[in-house]
């Protein structure tokens, strides 16, 4: 049987860099925002794959996860490349991070890391810019 696939959007974003920070995450057809303190926009878009996998698995159940490929779609072109091994990864504060997203990889039958145009990720960039707004910032 071919496992089930589960299509998430993920975004991250600060104002400021770093600055105030938020991330959005659309898993199947659920939408999550939430604020995250002061910290740079790489590590919060590296926050939002973590949340939303950490999310996907919670939903599905840990053997249903194992049954199921996830596309995780994002717009930034960096989280990408980095998290499918074609760029290095520079900035130590991101290798915790990208070792996590490793690790609840392998809950699921399959991950994929696919970058997007940002007028295909209008969802997650919204739920991203509201939790900000809501900060006043």
């Amino acid at each position: 049987m071919a496992a089930k696939v589960l299509i998430i959007y993920t975004d991250g974003g600060s104002r400021g860099n770093p600055g105030p920070a938020a991330i959005g995450a659309v898993v199947g057809d659920k939408a999550y925002s939430q604020s995250i303190g002061n910290t740079t926009n790489n590590i919060a878009e590296y926050s939002a794959v973590i949340f939303a996998l950490k999310k996907a698995k919670q939903l599905l159940s840990k053997s249903g996860a194992k049954k199921t490929s996830v596309e995780l779609r994002t717009d930034s072109e960096l989280l990408v490349k980095q998290l499918n091994a074609e760029y290095k990864i520079k900035d130590a504060d991101l290798i915790p991070l990208f070792i996590d997203i490793w690790n609840l990889r392998q809950d699921f039958a399959l991950v994929k890391f696919i970058h997007v145009l940002r007028e295909k990720n209008r969802t997650a960039d919204r739920l991203v810019n509201r939790a900000l707004d809501t900060l006043g910032i």
